[in-house]
């Protein structure tokens, strides 16, 4: 059913919610369904798939480099290219969720993929048999293993599993989690709004205890036992979603979703079906629901200027667990007498940051402003998006400052031609840049995050996830690309920006690159926002009362 529509017809009580149901298939009760105590089951889920998915992506570029013997650049490229593989294929996946499988089911799914396809990482990285000289990296560092095929081989395919996990997980377990408030009850409405701060909340939770424990035992101790304390956090993760299914509420729909009538048409079109039973049922289906498949259409592709004006965002977004991680390699990172700080563990910044903002955005700064704009959300969602770019583009501009002065350092301390030596310069120079990432994810992130959810059909908002999570799969394609122009250029004319020596690089010079498109970028932000017009939704004030906007 057309939940959009039927919300605002229907009388509003607080017996069963309006165009869900519960795990049985019968009416959802409002008390016993719903909102934040069935939401908290799925964050949890969430903050361990972050714990999984980061404890394989925070810290690969030292894999590929270190165990797996690639060149920086080439490393950086297939990072980018397994990233974008990762958050384009949600787009088929959210698809398959929306028209057949459910938002449930795919996630119980792609949870129990993630143990697969973590436990083949820890197996390829761990036993003594996948590797040339016989060594185990449970119990030592797997830098002195060199690699066989074989391993190499069963790293890949584990890790392109672990993308397919996360093309299900993501887009369906943020739509699934929003799905337990009604958008149309006045209290519940906010507390969706909130949901959407507080889910990156938890996400930025699990990816900041990642960084730091994961990290640090693959460095130190060892990549066998790094893959595989994730893979045990997602089985208890999964178990305890599992627990909340009864609390959970299932949205449903008395006729097939856009999704399914425009799949069924294509489907009939490729195989060429010509059955008059088959034309019989797609006409009268488009003789019944014409007019709204056009608008679902066309709410659909007046989203694509604002996908196509965040692209840059993508591309500057993918630079922090790649060529950051390979600067603070190169840095003095103690502290204390012993202990060193793993490169990748800086990362941790970003997530701090995060935290940190979210609940003054949350609780102090969206009050004050909602005083002023009258709006649930205190600022629009495209003014907040907007805002996230601006951040980007000085921390694109603080990224590249902090590498002239690194690379002047290793100048000015002959270090230039010893990559391996630690430069007299603290990793704290690295810090703004983290914390301006962490900043930009705030206001960026968490705003497409709400206006793709928000400002799609309401049976396609796991397509709508997908839309913007695409945004960063083509960002990271679009990176790939670029490192490898870029690197192929450089080196016919001199030293690679990304040469393996990075005194001898210039990621400078490929930061302002990056600050310049940003600038690019944000001029064409401002220019589609300004035209753009909003889905009306019902949006309830401190008051309570509502307004269509």
């Amino acid at each position: 059913m057309d939940t959009n529509t039927q919300g605002l017809l229907l009388p509003r009580s607080d017996g069963a919610v309006p165009g869900v149901v519960d795990f049985r298939g019968g009416p959802a009760p409002r008390a016993s369904t719903g909102r934040w105590s069935a939401a908290m089951f799925v964050l949890g889920v969430e903050i361990a798939e972050r714990f999984a998915y980061h404890g394989v992506s925070a810290n690969l570029i030292s894999y590929l480099t270190g165990p797996l013997g690639e060149s920086t650049a080439g490393a950086a490229a297939a990072i980018n290219a397994w990233s974008g593989v990762a958050t384009m294929l949600p787009l088929l996946v959210a698809c398959v969720a929306d028209a057949w499988l459910g938002r449930y089911r795919t996630i119980v799914l792609a949870s129990l993929l993630f143990v697969v396809s973590m436990g083949m990482l820890t197996l390829s990285s761990a036993l003594p048999a996948f590797h040339s000289d016989g060594c185990s990296s449970f119990t030592s560092k797997s830098l002195a293993c060199s690699p066989s095929p074989v391993q190499v081989t069963i790293f890949y395919i584990s890790l392109y599993l672990v993308a397919l996990a996360e093309a299900g997980h993501k887009p369906c377990a943020q739509a699934f989690g929003a799905d337990q408030f009604d958008q149309h009850h006045p209290k519940e409405s906010v507390s969706r709004s909130s949901f959407f701060n507080w889910w990156y909340f938890g996400m930025c939770s699990g990816t900041a205890a990642t960084t730091m424990v994961s990290s640090y035992i693959q460095d130190n101790i060892g990549w066998g036992l790094g893959f595989g304390i994730p893979c045990l956090v997602m089985v208890f993760a999964l178990a305890m979603f599992l627990l909340g299914t009864r609390r959970y509420r299932y949205y449903t729909s008395t006729r097939s979703s856009p999704f399914a009538r425009l799949a069924r048409a294509l489907i009939a079109l490729i195989r060429g079906s010509k059955s008059s039973q088959s034309d019989n049922a797609l006409a009268s289906e488009d003789d019944e629901f014409n007019t709204e498949h056009r608008e679902e259409v066309r709410g659909l592709l007046r989203l694509f200027p604002i996908w196509a004006t965040c692209i840059i965002y993508a591309v500057i977004f993918s630079q922090s667990s790649t060529f950051f991680t390979k600067q603070a390699a190169t840095l003095d990172r103690r502290i204390g007498q012993s202990f060193k700080v793993p490169p990748a563990a800086l990362q941790t910044f970003i997530s701090v940051t995060i935290i940190t903002f979210i609940p003054v955005y949350d609780r102090l700064f969206v009050p004050v402003a909602r005083r002023f704009t009258r709006l649930s959300s205190g600022i629009t969602m495209l003014q907040r998006i907007g805002t996230g770019l601006v951040l980007a583009m000085v921390a694109m501009a603080v990224a590249a400052l902090v590498e002239m002065k690194r690379l002047g350092v290793a100048r000015d301390a002959g270090l230039v031609d010893e990559p391996k030596a630690a430069l007299p310069m603290s990793l704290w120079w690295m810090v703004p840049q983290y914390v301006l990432f962490g900043l930009s994810d705030v206001f960026a992130m968490i705003g497409l995050q709400e206006f793709f959810y928000d400002q799609v059909p309401d049976a396609l908002r796991s397509l709508g996830l997908a839309f913007f999570l695409s945004i960063f799969g083509v960002g990271h394609f679009l990176s790939s690309f670029l490192i490898s122009a870029i690197d192929g250029a450089t080196k016919k004319s001199g030293a690679s920006w990304f040469s393996n020596n990075l005194n001898r690089a210039h990621l400078d010079y490929f930061y302002w690159l990056l600050a310049g498109l940003c600038a690019v970028e944000l001029l064409a932000f401002l220019i589609v926002s300004r035209v753009y017009v909003y889905k009306k939704r019902v949006a309830h004030h401190d008051d309570g009362a509502a307004a269509v906007m």
